[in-house]
Order: C-alpha cells, then structure tokens, then sequence
C-alpha cells in the first residue's frame, strides 16, 4: 500500500488537487441562482467555492439527472474519497465510508440539520434508503473531521442534502417525471412551487415501486432466486414569508415512508421485510438588525420509526417483530457577520452560535430469550465559532472552534484550521487543513439491555480523532481555452483513538480500538471541447487497526469512477459512467463459502467492475425524453460478501417543466 500511495503521487503530484465543487446550504434568502457560486457547509458562512480548504464535492441537479442517479446511494458512488457499500439494489441497505472511516463516522444533514437515526445502535445512517426525487437540488460531501462545525459524528465528514427553493420569478411553475422498466420498477414525482407577492411555496411528491432483485449471490447453493421488492412515498413541503429585504421566516417538512424485502445471509428469507418512516420538519427565522449582521434562529425536529418483521416459513422457523423508534429535536442559534476590509485584509467574515440538542430513543429487538431493550433520552449544548480572512487577495485562512457539553459523557472540545494559496501565476491553488473530531457513543451503546447478557456502558468516552489533508490543483489551459482541464491531488491521514467494541466476554461495550488511516485523492476534468466533459475520481485508502496492523473491513484500497457528458446535438447528452472497487476486507464470520458455510479468518473480496449509461433528449424547451441503464455489464460484485448488487436494468421516462 506505501509503495502503490508513492507511485500514484509521483505520477500526478506535480498537478496535484481537487478538481470538485464545494457544497453548502444558501442563507435562507439567498436566491437559488447564486447557490453555484457561494457554498456554506463546508464553513457555516457564503464562502466562493475556490477559499474552501477541504475537500468538498457537490452533485447538483444537472449532474443527478445527466447520469441519471435516481436514489442517495447511487449518486455517492463517484465521490472521491467516499466508498458507497451496498448490501444488494435499490433499497437495500448502504453504508458511507469516508476517507477509511467507519460508516458511523459520517454526519447527514437535509438543510442543514441533523438526521441520523438516533434509535441505530452505532448512529450510522443507512444511505439505501433515501430518493433523489425533484426536490432534491444538490448534495454537498465535506471529506475530513467537521466536529468543530456541526458536532457528535463529522469524524470523516459530512453529507448535506440540500433541497429545492421556489423561483422568484414565477407565480406558479409545475415540474414532474414518470418512468418505468426492469423489474417491473415505476418511478414518478412532480410537484408546483412558486412566488406570490411575499410568500413562496413549494410541494412535492414521489414514489417508486419495483419488484426489486435478489441480493442473494447465485453462487450461493441456498440461494432460491426470491426478489427484494421495494415501496418508497415521499413528500416535500415549504412555505417561505419575506416581507423585506431584511427578514425572512420559512417552514419545512419533508415525509418518507419505505417498504421492502430484506435477505438474511447466507440464506433467502422470503418473509424477512421492513417498513422505515421518517419525518423531519424545521421553521426557521433569519434577520438582518444591520448590514453587517446576519442572525437567525431554527427549530427542527426529526422522527424515525423502523420496523423489522419474519414470520416462521419453510426455510426457517425463527420469527422476527423488531421496533425502533428515535427522536432528535434542535435549537440552534446562529450569526454571521462580515469584518471590514484593512489595508491587506479583505473578505473576513465571523460566524458564531449555540446548538441544543435532545436524543430519544425507544428500542426493542430479538427474541423473547435474547431481547434488546433500549429506553433513553440525553441532552447535550455546544458553542460554536468561526473566522475567515483574506491576505493580500490571495491568501485565505480560516479557523473554527466548538465545544459541546452533554449530560452524559462531560464536555468536549473541537477545532479546524485551513488555508487556501492562489497562485494564479501558474492557475494553481495549494490547500491545506488541520482538525479534530468525535463521535458520542450512541444511546444504545451507554443503556442498551439484553437481559442477563449485556448491559451498554453509561461510562463510555466518545470516539476521538485528528486528521489533516494537504492538496493542489491546476487549471491547464490550452489552444486559448484557460479551463481545458483541471487536475489534481490530495493526501490525507485521519487517527482515531478510544473506539468502541464489545469487551471480551461481549457483556458490555468499551474504548479499547484505535484506528490509522492515510491515502489519497486524484482528480481530473477534461473539457477538450464543448460537446464534450470528462472526469475521473480515483482514491487510494489504508486504513488500519493500530494494535494489530490488519486493514479494517469494506475499505476498498482503490476506487476509481470515470464519467462523460458527450452532446453530439444540442439538446442530447449520453453521460457513461464506470465505477472500479478494488479489493476489501471482509470479516471473519462474515466471509461465505459457495455452500453459505463462514470462513473462521477474515477473506478479501474481490474486486468489481458498475457500468452506467444514461442518454437524455431534450424534445423542446419543457420537456426531457431520457433512458437510464444501470450495470449493463450485468457485474456479479458484491461490495459486502454474501450480497450481490442488482443485475442490468433499464428505465426510460420523461421529465418536464413549465
């Protein structure tokens, strides 16, 4: 792996970085049309996309409907950095490993505010089960701690699901899609939004249903070629009030509710399914008292409610009534304020704010014999601060600090710092970033119960981590183009200490891992001619347990996604995309032989190959004939052993505005 990090950036480390946009979420009377110029997540303020320091990504609604990525999973896959592992197809399943580190150890965010499931036992989000629907406008990714931004969980980073505003121009504009194909699957959404004096309101719909495929590797001599089928609703609601230039108070809430089938490796389970509810809702107030001053205040609260049903069947006489609910409800406070301009600074900008939290979480799971409980509520308060200033119209630094005091595990501090170097000399910029993070044990592993067996540990730490990354990026012009293309690299290295495992009788839980993780970023975008965009993502990842020295599961050690955008008419565009995972761990016990028998020792799975191709054609100004093609190879991977991705299907549809 040393050697295999020291070739690739010998090869491109001469024009080296990020060749990727940077996320963020508007202030809330930003108009939309500035969104790709400013970003905020990636530093709580508008910052231009080329002063970020870290690595930043965002899919916007053109890329989403070009490559013709349909759910949340699909879209991460070419995130450089970012290894999407899914247990199956659509709906199944998905973790996010970030930069190496585990999937608990990436913060979702839909606008802005918290919504990973407070009722998981590890708080990881599940990735497989959220829609790309119409109102969805970008997702933004920020790779590397963000804790002293948005706390508990950003240890690898951040994923911002931003959706979409109203136009300020019309009074009512409709927008939908319908599609359908492979497996019986159906896809359709629409919904009206618009501005009528000073209010603005948007309402969506969306759903798929799909007889779904079987995530159950034919190779496996248990496999009986049953399907995971697959329900999926949602609405997106927003109501926005701006009496002035000065003012603005708007309401959202966003509902999903998913049904599906679900495979218990290494054998079918045709009664195994699950229903999963989401609800999430914010009112949020933001004020201008002076020009310099921003201020605004938010009240969000997100709801989940999980349930996981088996009945007894020919295959296996175990019954499964699994139930999670969980609960967080925020307060949070924030400002901004914008510096004067002195001599050789300029652009300074301080944000700072308080966050209050509350967790909930009621939990039943397993048998009657081995039954999980988990009944818990906690609090938890921080403060946060953040400062941003430009040297000499080419230097921009960058600094943040946060600490968050919780009922439970005591106080803890976190910081970042950053710096970004035009050179524009040589159309360069060097960035580099230093931070700390953590992630607070989660309800269940502090007061989780199985009775006479386990009991979680209310003294548990949270899970610590530093990292620092340091990256260049070239623009090369050529033939008087000055964008002809834009390479780049970053290196980076993240170390974890006191995460959390089960103690050796596995009675309860304990800070006894530690993690080293290094690797690197490579980035290219061609844009040779008009008609024509190319860009490549290609990541090398290490990651290890300190005390041991093996390399830690589903971490794939190399992973390259390649895509195009080609127009050979005006209003048609084919965007392929190839995706390669290269070799990954699996755990003991959790690698399969053909005959569904686990291997004892850890095992490698195998590398593989996803093919991709969409073709859209945009029959006159409101309206978008498309097809969607997806692993047309008919690829066997399996990102996690004993599951094996959804097989080539195609889906053709029509997508309009007015």
């Amino acid at each position: 792996m040393r050697r295999l990090l020291l070739l690739s950036f010998t090869a491109l480390g001469t024009t080296a970085a990020i060749a990727q946009t940077n996320p963020g979420t508007p202030p809330i009377n930003q108009p939309s049309a500035a969104v790709a110029e400013t970003v905020v997540t990636a530093t709580r303020v508008p910052t231009p996309i080329e002063r970020v320091p870290g690595g930043v990504t965002v899919i916007d609604r053109q890329t989403i409907e070009e490559r013709g990525y349909q759910t949340l999973a699909e879209a991460l896959v070419s995130v450089p950095g970012l290894s999407l592992i899914q247990s199956g197809g659509i709906g199944q399943p998905a973790s996010a490993f970030i930069r190496g580190t585990a999937s608990r150890h990436a913060l979702v965010l839909l606008d802005g505010v918290p919504i990973n499931d407070a009722s998981e036992p590890n708080g990881a989000f599940n990735f497989g089960n959220d829609l790309l629907g119409l109102d969805v406008e970008r997702i933004e990714v920020l790779r590397g701690p963000a804790s002293s931004l948005y706390g508990s969980g950003a240890i690898g980073g951040v994923v911002n699901i931003v959706t979409r505003r109203a136009p300020k121009d019309k009074a009512i504009e409709a927008f939908g899609e319908i599609a359908g194909g492979s497996n019986r699957t159906l896809r359709a959404g629409g919904g009206v939004a618009g501005t009528v004096g000073q209010f603005d309101y948007l309402l969506s719909l969306r759903s798929l249903s799909t007889r779904g495929t079987d995530a159950t590797p034919s190779r496996f001599t248990s496999d009986t070629r049953e399907r995971d089928g697959f329900r999926s609703v949602g609405a997106t609601a927003r109501l926005g009030w701006t009496p002035s230039d000065r003012f603005r108070l708007e309401g959202l809430a966003n509902w999903r509710e998913n049904h599906g089938g679900l495979d218990n490796v290494p054998f079918d389970d045709p009664n195994y399914s699950f229903e999963d509810r989401r609800y999430t809702g914010q009112i949020r107030a933001e004020g201008k008292p002076f020009e310099v001053w921003t201020t605004g205040f938010r009240i969000a609260q997100t709801v989940d409610r999980r349930r996981y049903t088996n009945l007894a069947d020919s295959l296996s006489a175990a019954t499964t009534n699994d139930l999670f609910r969980g609960q967080r409800t925020v307060f949070d406070w924030g400002n901004q304020i914008r510096t004067p301009d002195y001599g050789i600074l300029d652009q300074g900008q301080l944000s700072f704010g308080i966050t209050h939290e509350r967790e909930a979480v009621d939990q039943g799971s397993g048998s009657a014999f081995f039954r999980t409980t988990t009944n818990a509520s906690a609090l938890s308060t921080a403060g946060h601060a953040g400062y941003q200033i430009r040297l000499f119209q080419r230097l921009d630094l960058s600094a943040g600090f946060r600490q968050d005091s919780a009922e439970d595990y005591g106080t803890h501090s976190t910081y970042r710092l950053g710096a970004v170097l035009a050179v524009p000399e040589i159309s360069a910029r060097i960035r580099g970033a230093y931070g700390t993070a953590f992630k607070a044990p989660s309800l269940y592993q502090r007061f989780g119960v199985i009775t006479g067996f386990f009991q979680g540990n209310p003294d548990l730490r949270p899970e610590l981590s530093e990292g620092w990354e340091a990256g260049i990026e070239f623009d090369i012009p050529l033939a008087a183009q000055r964008d002809f293309a834009t390479v780049g690299a970053t290196y980076f290295e993240n170390r974890i200490r006191d995460l959390i495992n089960f103690n050796a009788a596995f009675t309860t839980l304990e800070n006894v891992e530690r993690a080293r993780i290094k690797g690197g970023e490579f980035t290219a975008t061609l844009r040779p001619f008009r008609w024509l965009n190319v860009s490549a993502a290609y990541t090398v990842t290490d990651a290890r347990d300190v005390a041991t020295g093996e390399r830690l599961a589903r971490r794939p050690e190399q992973q390259l996604a390649l895509n195009a955008a080609f127009r050979p008419l005006d209003n048609v565009t084919i965007a392929p995309e190839a995706v390669f995972y290269g070799r990954s761990l699996e755990g003991a016990f959790a690698s399969y032989r053909d005959d569904g028998t686990s291997y004892t020792v850890a095992r490698d799975n195998k590398v593989g190959t996803i093919f991709n191709l969409t073709a859209s054609w945009q029959v006159m100004e409101p309206i978008t004939l498309f097809v969607e093609g997806r692993n047309l190879m008919d690829s066997k991977f399996e990102p996690a052993n004993g599951f094996v991705i959804a097989g080539r299907t195609v889906l053709a549809g029509t997508r309009f505005r007015f």
